[in-house]
């Protein structure tokens, strides 16, 4: 069975504020429990889908790290 109750954002306010201290903080677990796992698939999705460097590139790098290295130990 699945009731739909509309709520305002006001009367969720007032209810909340009512709530003792115990299921407050169970509730505010909750939201930053949400919250945590969207943020974490946010940031993998934004690393997953970055700019990658090609072979080219990374040959450069190497490069460029040995010869810094070379000037550094003379």
């Amino acid at each position: 069975m699945q009731v739909e109750v509309n709520i305002g954002f006001e009367q969720i306010l007032k209810i909340i504020k009512e709530l003792p201290s115990g299921k407050l903080k169970q509730l505010k677990a909750e939201i930053e429990k949400e919250t945590k796992s969207a943020k974490s698939q946010d940031l993998e999705t934004l690393l997953l889908s970055g700019p990658t460097a090609t072979k080219k590139q990374l040959n450069i790098l190497a490069k460029n790290r040995k010869a810094i290295n070379q000037w550094r130990t003379k």
